[in-house]
């Protein structure tokens, strides 16, 4: 299930993109769901664990993904247990961190009204301990911690 903290997390990884260049594994990279958001996300290929072909950069590394898929990355495969900031992600990421909620217990922080869509979801929020459904929901909570 998904977990969200609401506005500053003292604990939570402040720029997960920093966190990950320092502790990804190559193997996340070829794995199925990480192609999957590149391709979503960055509208990159991967090529192989260290090498991805971008349509505006052309080859690049995985270090230089954008920080949105690299935090994703950090939610579904990381195992310290660690709280991402998802701040750094854009909207594009969201269906993405719902996905990811569903295959794990996941929780993140966000320090602003992320845009998970018009679908329903369940998530718990974690300032309150609420279980919303939708956005409708998730702004009525989230507007009094962002």
């Amino acid at each position: 299930m998904l977990s969200i903290y609401l506005g500053k997390m003292d604990e939570a990884i402040y720029h997960p993109p920093t966190y990950f260049d320092n502790r990804y594994e190559d193997e996340w990279i070829t794995d199925e769901l990480s192609v999957e958001m590149i391709r979503d996300v960055d509208r990159s290929e991967v090529i192989s664990a260290r090498l991805i072909d971008s349509p505006v950069l052309g080859s690049i590394s995985t270090r230089e993904l954008s920080g949105g898929v690299k935090t994703l990355m950090l939610m579904a495969f990381d195992s310290t247990a660690k709280v991402f900031n998802a701040s750094v992600c854009g909207d594009n990421c969201a269906k993405w961190i719902l996905k990811i909620g569903e295959l794990r217990d996941l929780t993140i922080n966000l320090r602003h009204i992320m845009d998970f869509g018009p679908g329903n979801f369940e998530a718990r929020i974690l300032n309150t301990g609420e279980i919303i459904h939708n956005m409708s929901e998730f702004i009525s909570v989230a507007g009094r911690y962002v």
